[in-house]
């Protein structure tokens, strides 16, 4: 793990191992931290946490200060919110519930300047507050700009070899949680999720796109690894502090009792 946000596109589309989390707490210093261990990426996450502009512009901010490439995950396709975190200077996006290929085109289109429908402004963090040129900030932006597709609908499944061969997209998250709950109602909802999950690794391995998952366990992240995935979404900064915390506690205790039997 490098912990340095220049270049994770490129990093990325190579394939390159890379670790990161999801932030949802509406601070900077989880992201700040995060960096300085050493972790490669963070996903703020709009989805489903209580972020707004301001919260995910300062995060962004401190993404960039501390060396960990800041990607987004908005609460939608809409080239608006794609436009807005892309403006703060954000790495990237992730979008939830991409299910065919011509939402997969609709959001390479909001994310990109040549070919694409991106509002233009150079006057905002990405374009150095105005200091690129019109030709220099466009071209910038879309070597730098990540656009990864969340797959996590059984429609999806269905349109993987289309979605995935949809020029510009830089690759797919296979959530496999929300599989998990489309299918909850069949007979084998996690055969299907494995079926899914495989579906999605050898699409993008024939298209040449990335894959990133949400691993379990370290012999889930090992079997995925082996499948194909290069992009390890470990948990959030509310896992982290969550498990950090109720270890201390149950070690603490322990001690303290022990002691006190003593």
């Amino acid at each position: 793990m490098t912990g340095d946000q220049h270049g994770f596109r490129a990093r990325f589309l190579a394939g390159e191992t890379l670790y990161g989390t999801f932030l949802k707490i509406p601070a900077t210093m989880p992201a700040e931290i995060l960096g300085g261990i050493g972790y490669d990426f963070v996903v703020v996450d709009e989805e489903h946490s209580p972020f707004n502009r301001e919260t995910t512009d300062r995060i962004v901010l401190a993404c960039k200060a501390a060396g960990i490439a800041a990607i987004v995950r908005v609460q939608s396709k809409d080239p608006a919110q794609i436009l807005s975190v892309l403006d703060c200077g954000a790495d990237g996006v992730l979008v939830p519930h991409v299910t065919d290929a011509a939402t997969a085109r609709d959001i390479v289109a909001a994310g990109r300047y040549r070919g694409g429908k991106r509002g233009f402004a150079p006057t905002t963090r990405a374009g150095g507050f105005g200091r690129a040129g019109q030709a220099e900030h466009m071209a910038a932006e879309d070597r730098r700009v990540t656009i990864i597709a969340m797959i996590e609908d059984p429609e999806a499944i269905d349109n993987i070899d289309d979605i995935v061969a949809v020029d510009g997209l830089d690759g797919v998250f296979v959530g496999r949680g929300d599989l998990a709950a489309a299918y909850a109602g069949s007979d084998d909802a996690a055969a299907m999720v494995r079926a899914a999950t495989e579906a999605v690794h050898a699409a993008a391995g024939k298209a040449g796109r990335t894959v990133a998952i949400l691993p379990g366990t370290p012999e889930d992240a090992a079997a995925q690894a082996r499948a194909g995935s290069t992009a390890f979404i470990l948990s959030s900064d509310q896992g982290f502090l969550r498990n950090a915390a109720m270890q201390a506690q149950d070690m603490m205790s322990d001690a303290v009792t022990h002691a006190r039997k003593g």
